[in-house]
């Protein structure tokens, strides 16, 4: 079995295992560009290191020693030789990008001997030196795990020493002197010299990024992308080119399109005298793009024909690394680059009408889940118009956060966890605070530019972010203040950013929902063109319905009936009917109830217009309605003769070991049906009147009843729903029709739905509950065992957050497929908080079923992975 793969033998199509960066050098390599040469380790030996226990078999080491061979005669350098040295770079790669998650070790093959011969025939000691100095500070923290906090306060103690700013102010001697206090360093905390054997380097650097690939920030960033931990990474063993061998040379990252506005236009960042690792991780604000060409107007020609070239042949935005050293151009990365949102609609929309793809193309070249950064709220133009920017930086991620700052990603999750907004404020971010930024409203750095880690991870998640605001001055991050146009901000104080202009301001600033249009609307009318799974919502009021249909929901999914019961002036008369004792006592509280529900259900069908409306009948255990303050306790207990004891003796009796268990579903509506007959009664008057005033909609009611688990508990609530309403239909004299189906979230429903079928007109499936059942978790306390079991690789995602397939999706599709044999039309549909999950929803398009239904904010993202399922799999 062949584990590691030339440049030159792979190409673009070997993703899967070569990783996405080693495919693309490889493909690079093949159309002819300039790449500095090298290797691919692929993903299955990154399986195999994990296999044997995290180590490299000695199959893999001998063809990875091999491949070096090969690479020496191709570059005509050595490892470790006095005359022509071969310095490397290794860098992780997997299949889906994961920028800044795994790690990267630059200048490898660097020792005492080697440094020297660098410096004397170079003639360029400093540039000799600044390598060794980065290459012991980068290996000591990614492979040994030093940590880089050590090195970095040595450079700030030097710099001070020497009176400068910069790092690019210090002399060769000063960097040799720093290599040599690193080294020091590298000693007290491993208790052995640095390794000077290059090839011994590159095995330490080669397990550190397969090692990576299990990392905390790579785990969290996996689960938040729906990356499998089965992938692995490969490993990339790259010959160096020298961005910092004077001001003849640099480096920079680059965008064919603008990343935050998808404006065709070259947009990036470069340094002079600079390697990579300086650009992105904001350590020196770089310059943009367009100065590289007063620098560097040949390679800048040569970079922009490259650019082309690369956009051309892969039909989508480019994001680019590269090094221009003594002037002469070198590609060392290409992907398709991150964008917002509202980027990834207008490229979509442009290169269709460049004739580079077609509409199903662009349907699917665009993540569903970034559709949610759309729609969220932008500052108020009236309160912004009032509003003077303390300061402004680069809008690197655009949408509008105001919070409390925090200073460190603990804090953040901290803070959020006791429920409080939070903007995350660092001199710059780095990878290890990939969970502080999730818990973030905004993130605000003072260094870096537009292709940092703050900038490229905050556009992916779709959070605000402002970076490189070089106005902040006295950061101290252990005092928890800075200063900011002469104000001194300490933690708790509030700021409001705006990721789109890069403004700052002091204080609170109100916001309003986003709107949305144009390549958004393009996109929409695509993606309903070629899908086949109806989109539903979530909505239990007229607002919710009617912001559901404005993104294009095409029925109510669930309507749940109990947050009905909980507004002022009704919630009292619930509790009413609950405290009863006797049916015509909880008859009388209902009857004040009917018209409450009837007027609600009368207001939901008019905002759907004639489209579907699934109400289900009460839900949750009684005891979540009673009353819990003593105020509320004495006046239920006047209203109802009673005294407060006798209330709160009701209360007790209420309460249950296991709730969700217990009392609830269709068990309240077979112990109480006169809590169905008034339910009934409300849902088909509401929905004769409003066909009488509308009669050219068509008004179809659903009622669906929870919880049933026993085709007997079904038929008994369903008997009394079709004796009501067709006395109310009679009554009426109109002609009307409605379906009553069923909630499937037991286990024995999906086993027994052919008979249940025999029932139920249609199935809705309850995945939180199902969940919750299926596995025996509670889904309000698996929180507090769910983050070890990621940490002991049991599961990889949330299953009441990404439906389980294997176990919960086994039912869901056994119940399905025994439902349709008895009723073939039957329709089907989710309304669990998995309705809005793109990777749940393409599973619901396999099995076949009929409709989605989640919140309304996750229309689009529904309708856009609806039409993606459908162009991967089609169905009929």
């Amino acid at each position: 079995m062949k584990y590691v793969y030339l440049f030159s033998e792979g190409n673009g199509k070997m993703r899967e295992l070569l990783g996405g960066k080693g495919a693309n050098l490889a493909e690079m390599t093949k159309i002819g560009l300039p790449v500095p040469q090298g290797f691919t380790i692929s993903t299955e030996a990154c399986t195999k290191y994990y296999e044997d226990g995290k180590t490299i078999n000695d199959d893999i080491m001998a063809e990875i020693m091999a491949n070096v061979e090969k690479m020496e005669e191709i570059t005509g350098k050595k490892f470790g030789d006095l005359e022509n040295p071969l310095l490397v770079s290794v860098r992780s790669g997997a299949r889906a990008s994961m920028p800044g998650m795994m790690d990267t070790i630059l200048n490898l093959g660097l020792n005492e001997q080697v440094v020297e011969v660098m410096a004397q025939k170079s003639g360029n000691a400093r540039w000799a030196y600044d390598c060794y100095r980065r290459f012991i500070q980068m290996y000591s923290d990614v492979v040994m795990e030093v940590g880089k906090k050590y090195f970095e306060q040595l450079i700030d103690k030097m710099k001070e020493e020497k009176g400068v700013k910069l790092d690019t102010e210090l002399s060769a001697d000063d960097l040799k002197a720093l290599a040599e206090q690193f080294k020091a360093e590298y000693k007290n905390k491993i208790g052995k010299d640095f390794p000077q054997d290059p090839k011994e380097q590159l095995i330490g650097a080669i397990k550190a990024v397969f090692r990576s690939w299990d990392n905390p920030r790579a785990n969290v960033y996996r689960r938040d992308n729906d990356i499998p931990y089965s992938w692995g990474t490969a490993v990339n063993v790259q010959a160096m080119a020298f961005g910092n061998m004077g001001d003849d040379c640099g480096t920079g990252v680059a965008f064919t399109r603008d990343p935050a506005t998808g404006e065709k236009k070259l947009m990036g960042e470069f340094l002079t005298n600079a390697q990579g690792e300086d650009v992105v991780a904001g350590v020196r604000t770089p310059m943009p793009i367009a100065q590289m060409a007063e620098k560097f107007p040949e390679a800048f020609a040569q970079f922009k024909n490259v650019c082309q070239i690369l956009e051309d042949h892969y039909r989508d935005m480019q994001d680019m690394e590269f090094t221009v050293e003594h002037g002469k151009l070198y590609m060392l990365q290409t992907r398709n680059g991150k964008r917002t949102a509202a980027a990834a609609l207008k490229i979509a929309c442009d290169l269709v009408d460049e004739g580079m793809i077609d509409e199903k193309q662009a349907v699917s070249m665009i993540d569903p889940r970034n559709l949610d950064t759309l729609l969220h709220p932008q500052f108020d133009a009236k309160a912004l118009k009032d509003a003077k920017p303390a300061a402004r930086a680069l809008g690197a991620s655009p949408g509008a956060a105001c919070g409390k700052i925090v200073f460190s990603a603990e804090d953040a999750k901290e803070w959020k966890s006791r429920g409080e907004k939070v903007i995350l404020v660092r001199l710059e971010t780095s990878p290890e605070d990939i969970e502080g930024m999730k818990a973030s409203q905004g993130i605000l750095t003072a260094r870096g530019g537009m292709t940092s880690h703050a900038a490229v991870v905050a556009r992916g998640m779709g959070t605000c972010c402002v970076s490189g605001c070089s106005d902040i001055s006295d950061f101290n991050e252990d005092a928890k203040t800075f200063v900011l146009a002469g104000k001194t901000y300490k933690e708790g104080d509030i700021i409001s950013i705006d990721g789109s202009t890069g403004n700052i301001y002091d204080g609170k600033i109100a916001t309003v929902d986003a709107t949305i249009s144009g390549d958004f609307g393009r996109i929409m009318a695509w993606a309903d063109k070629y899908r086949v799974l109806g989109v539903r919502t979530n909505a239990d009021t007229p607002k919710d319905a009617a912001k559901a249909r404005e993104l294009g929901a095409e029925g109510i999914g669930l309507c749940r009936t109990e947050h009905m019961f909980f507004g002022p002036g009704r919630i009292e008369i619930f509790r009413e009917m609950i405290c009863s004792e006797t049916k015509e006592e909880r008859e009388e509280a209902l009857e004040k109830i009917l018209p409450m529900q009837q007027s609600d259900f009368e207001q939901l069908y008019e905002a759907l217009e004639g489209n579907p409306v699934t109400i289900r009948f009460l839900d949750p255990p009684l005891h979540e309605f009673i009353p819990t303050l003593g105020a509320d306790i004495d006046a239920l207990a006047a209203k109802k003769g009673k005294t407060s004891a006798q209330i709160r003796q009701i209360c007790a009796s209420l309460h249950e070991f296991n709730p969700m268990m217990g009392h609830r579903g269709c068990r309240l509506a077979v112990t109480y049906p006169e809590i169905a007959v008034m339910q009934t009664k409300a849902i088909i008057r509401a929905a004769i009147n409003v066909q009488t005033k509308h009669p050219d909609w068509k008004v179809v009611p659903e009622i669906m009843i929870p919880l049933v688990g026993e085709v007997k508990e079904l038929k008994n609530v369903k008997d009394v729903v079709v004796a009501v309403a067709e006395e109310e239909i009679a009554k009426a004299n109109v002609k009307i029709a409605y379906e009553v189906g069923t909630m499937i979230e037991i286990p024995r429903a999906c086993i027994t739905a052919d008979e249940i079928a025999s029932e139920a007109q249609f199935f809705c499936f309850g995945t939180n509950d199902l969940t919750q059942m299926t596995y025996g978790f509670s889904r309000d306390d698996a929180g507090k065992f769910l983050n070890a079991y990621y940490d002991a690789k049991i599961f990889e995602n949330d299953p009441f957050a990404k439906i389980d397939k294997n176990g919960v999706g086994r039912l869901m599709d056994m119940a399905v497929t025994l439902g349709r044999k008895v009723r073939p039309e039957m329709h089907c549909g989710i309304c669990g908080e998995h309705g809005g999950d793109p990777y749940t929803i393409e599973f619901c398009h396999d099995i076949g079923l009929s409709y989605v239904s989640c919140s309304p904010f996750r229309v689009p993202i529904a309708r856009l992975a609806a039409a993606q399922a459908n162009i991967r799999n089609p169905r009929g």
